[in-house]
């Protein structure tokens, strides 16, 4: 038995994050089952497809710059655990809040071939603490 290959197929299928891959162009390569949950997308309908499919249409270019940099850098401030919080778009074009960090995938020459995102909808919290600070700024109870 492989015991890498039972390993990633366990975390793929078993994670509670979503996990999208991409290749060097941003186009999905691999989509697992709570991203279907997270975003909406079916595998079918998001492999294939460009990160805009979850990137809401103003922070594309900035999303683009930084992705290219990586790209061509091989180097992200979001692979070494620390987390990025961003929108992102679902199915039915609601607005979510995720948290995620990247790793780099690359070929047998060890150039970059792509990345790795783990991400985890904090839509929920990130509202919460929303409205914690707007009770706290109007000095309102905050319970």
């Amino acid at each position: 038995m492989d015991i890498a290959a039972a390993v990633g197929d366990a975390l793929l299928n078993g994670a509670s994050d979503a996990i999208v891959a991409t290749d060097a162009e941003g186009r999905i390569t691999l989509w697992n089952p709570v991203a279907v949950r997270v975003f909406g997308f079916t595998a079918e309908e998001a492999v294939g497809q460009s990160l805009d499919l979850i990137i809401p249409e103003a922070l594309r270019g900035r999303h683009w710059a930084g992705f290219r940099h990586t790209m061509a850098t091989g180097t992200s401030r979001y692979g070494q655990g620390d987390l990025l919080s961003v929108p992102a778009l679902t199915k039915s074009g609601a607005r979510i809040s995720v948290e995620f960090t990247i790793v780099m995938l690359h070929d047998p020459e060890h150039r970059v071939a792509g990345t790795v995102a783990v991400m985890r909808d904090v839509t929920k919290r990130f509202e919460e603490l929303k409205e914690l600070r707007r009770r706290a700024a109007q000095g309102g109870p905050s319970s």
